[in-house]
């Protein structure tokens, strides 16, 4: 394979595929650069001297500044480059889009659950939820008198281990010894057969909000669960309220018809306040929760188009790879997904810093792109006013792999979005209605920001990592794409795709991109779980944009 690549014909900048060495030289339109200093893999290299202040452009846009001088071939990092973004404003030109040939997947389906909203669900699971941090404590309480009786307990993996070191402790064994102990097979664990086969779990929320906040905050929270609620994959849900708290019972249930006015799905509210006893209001909710998952256990799949889907996607633990490999990947898969009539949720606002001029203009109508401006400018503002900033948002691991400003990064995660115009563009938790392309305001927290695409109404997710995430969600699926070979050979049991062979020169972008739609609908049908499914990764954070009082 080549050793560097220059990701747009306007780049000043080369990637380094691997770890090339000071006195190396690389090919670049026929020219040779000599590097005067080691340059690693992942990390960029110029390719013409520059002064300070000069641009540095990467993936066609500007990604920084020079602040020192930076001789020809020589590396760029956070000692040399400051973050730089180009201005945006309203749309500078017509934006025309040539749609992939989707002829091959025009007629496929996936067996979904069909709601009586017209919705499909790639899965059946039933939520129980507290409307305030109250009620965690009782939320922990059904997860235990559930999940083991249901079926639905991760296998005891690590309680075995345990176990063992518990017998060979009172046989007398010595703190050398026990240490020295060889793990026990993972196959020693097991678990119940599930009681409801069509059920594919009952999953436990919890979280620090809904009370102490501003009356926003318990807004936002009760939005965010009603989404949940609404969406497809959820068949039914139990929620425990305190009483007091800011999330009222009204307001989740204004939510929920603001998303669905003829919302039909079975919905058990209890408010401890009002009730005799904790044990007779738990006692309560087991047995109606329990009548709901024996009716949820008589849904089936069925046949559902493509366009049912609505596919999230998101990167966590990036890092120089993933502009290059797996999220074009991903966006090659959206791109096929609009074009046959589904849906998808680019997120993250942060990482669309530097790009925003590219993604106004794919904007279907000026209204579209004016609500980005505006979600954009109020964001940045919000950073700025406590002291922060958009540009601080490259992790430690980020920069340590390349990803040095984050116009950079931003430039790179932008690609998981794909080139379909954009049809909608949404304020957080709002729920997407728009088939096409919809981008979703939320951190570059990657949990925060799968959550509230699960609250959008995404019913499954793909999410590129390269140096390694186990992120999952509570009711949606999570397809986990590594940018390198490497990662995906330390850590199989958390990557479900490698798109490490586009930057060995291997495969294509278009490739992996229907590998992954391929992917996407087997596990769509339940006929493939994904590593975070299996490992029971249920993250749930919702973002708390107030002040606290």
């Amino acid at each position: 394979m080549t050793n560097v690549l220059k990701v747009h014909d306007s780049d000043n900048v080369l990637v380094a595929l691997e770890d090339l060495p000071a006195g190396a030289t690389v090919r670049e339109n026929g020219t040779l650069i000599p590097l005067p200093e080691k340059v690693s893999a992942k990390h960029k290299l110029v390719t013409r001297a520059m002064s300070v202040g000069d641009p540095v452009v990467m993936y066609g846009v500007l990604v920084g500044r020079a602040t020192q001088p930076i001789p020809l071939g020589g590396a760029i990092h956070t000692g040399n480059v400051k973050h730089a973004t180009a201005e945006f404003d309203h749309a500078s030109s017509a934006f025309s889009w040539t749609p992939p040939d989707v002829s091959r997947w025009k007629d496929r389906t996936f067996m979904g659950y069909h709601r009586s909203d017209g919705q499909v669900g790639t899965s059946n699971y039933w939520l129980v939820i507290p409307l305030v941090f109250c009620e965690n404590r009782n939320i922990a309480i059904l997860r235990d008198a559930f999940e083991k009786e249901l079926g639905y307990a991760q296998p005891a993996l690590y309680q075995h281990q345990v176990a063992e070191l518990v017998r060979h402790y009172r046989a007398g064994a010595t703190p050398d010894t026990l240490r020295a102990l060889a793990y026990p097979s993972q196959k020693a664990a097991s678990t119940r057969t599930p009681v409801f086969e069509h059920v594919d779990g009952i999953q436990f929320l919890s979280h620090e909000g809904g009370c102490g906040g501003t009356r926003q905050d318990a807004r936002t929270l009760c939005a965010l669960l009603a989404g949940y609620i609404h969406n497809p994959n959820v068949a039914g849900a139990t929620v425990l309220s305190l009483g007091c708290q800011n999330a009222q019972i009204e307001i989740l249930q204004e939510e929920l018809h603001r998303r669905n006015p003829a919302f039909d799905k079975p919905l058990y509210i209890y408010e401890q306040q009002r009730g005799p006893s904790e044990y007779d209001m738990l006692s309560d909710a087991i047995r109606q929760t329990f009548a709901g998952l024996v009716e949820a256990d008589r849904l089936r799949r069925a046949p559902a188009p493509l366009s049912a889907l609505t596919f999230g996607v998101e990167c966590g633990g990036s890092d120089g790879f993933s502009g290059i490999s797996a999220n074009p990947a991903m966006g090659h898969a959206a791109d096929l997904l609009v074009a046959l009539g589904g849906t998808v949720i680019l997120s993250e606002f942060p990482e669309l810093c530097g790009v925003e001029q590219e993604l106004i203009n794919r904007s279907v109508t000026p209204d579209v792109g004016d609500r980005f401006i505006r979600l954009m400018r109020e964001y940045s503002r919000q950073a700025e006013a406590v002291g922060s900033g958009l540009h601080m948002n490259p992790s430690p691991g980020n920069i340590k792999d390349g990803l040095i400003t984050d116009a950079i990064k931003s430039a790179g995660a932008a690609k998981k979005g794909g080139t379909s115009p954009i049809t909608g563009v949404l304020g957080y938790p709002e729920y997407a209605t728009a088939r096409g392309l919809n981008l979703l305001c939320t951190p570059g927290n990657d949990v925060e920001s799968t959550t509230g695409m699960a609250g959008a109404g995404a019913n499954i997710m793909a999410f590129s990592t390269g140096l390694g995430t186990p992120t999952g969600n509570p009711i949606a699926p999570v397809i986990k794409v590594s940018t390198n070979t490497k990662l995906a050979q330390r850590l199989p049991d958390i990557i479900d795709l490698d798109c490490g062979p586009i930057v060995a020169g291997e495969r294509s972008i278009p490739e992996l991109g229907e590998e992954l739609l391929e992917m996407l609908i087997r596990v769509a049908s339940g006929e493939m779980k994904t590593k975070a499914q299996i490992l029971g990764q249920h993250d749930f954070i919702p973002w708390k944009q107030g002040v606290s009082l």
